[in-house]
């Protein structure tokens, strides 16, 4: 088999190894990675803290809300007991329980007020709950999927590198020697010639380099350096 054939094809192995190698790193990366998934569980989180302070704040104002209707009673109970007579101590009285029922009334408002948002916060909770399940079935399987992709793709990479071995063993040292210096320097170490055109730089041939390269043997592009190959 001619020698640029064979350096062609180490070409293509290489280039099989090095997209397993990158799909490799790029699932590894993957695995165990939690970003969106503790994203999710922040708000989550900040959900939960939300509805906690709200049904603390109701709590605090029918706390107080209760606080002010036992005042309010112990009051009415002095104003029309008949133990107090005093006009302007009634007065008084009258006074200190109509502020009072006005201040129940704005914190039985607010307490409404809240009791909605309360709701609002339950339903915000309820809908990151489900979504944050979800999205951790989801990342499980995902993670399954992910291991079993690598192991495939280390037996794949394992079985490309024996057959690189092979057949960079089948071919000449030199060859291979300077295919590995141009590939280290260009990446693309082998350039296809079609049409008299060298597919790496698109620059026409010389007749000579042509009969040279169809000779099977390494010729290099004097454009570009690159190893020619005539399927």
């Amino acid at each position: 088999m001619a020698i640029t054939r064979q350096l062609y094809q180490l070409q293509e192995l290489d280039s099989e190894i090095e997209s397993a190698e990158q799909s490799l790193a790029q699932k590894t990366a993957r695995l165990g990675d939690r970003t969106s998934l503790d994203a999710a569980q922040s708000h989550l989180t900040a959900e939960q803290q939300q509805l906690d302070e709200l049904r603390h704040r109701h709590r605090d104002a029918e706390a107080e809300v209760d606080d002010l209707l036992s005042k309010i009673t112990a009051a009415e109970e002095q104003l029309y007991g008949g133990k107090i007579t005093n006009p302007k101590e009634l007065s008084s009285l009258q006074h200190e329980v109509t502020t009072m029922k006005a201040r129940s009334d704005e914190l039985e408002n607010k307490a409404l007020e809240i009791i909605d948002l309360v709701e609002a916060a339950e339903k915000g909770v309820a809908g990151a709950t489900a979504a944050y399940r979800e999205m951790e079935a989801a990342w499980q399987r995902q993670q399954v999927q992910l291991g079993d992709d690598i192991e495939q793709l280390k037996n794949t990479l394992a079985d490309l590198r024996r057959r690189r071995e092979q057949l960079a063993g089948q071919i000449d040292a030199a060859a291979v020697s300077l295919y590995e210096r141009i590939r280290q320097q260009k990446g693309q170490a082998v350039a296809k010639v079609e049409q008299g055109i060298c597919r790496a730089c698109r620059i026409s041939l010389s007749a000579s380099a042509l009969q040279k390269a169809r000779s099977g043997q390494p010729v290099q592009c004097g454009t570009c350096g690159r190893i020619l190959f005539i399927s």
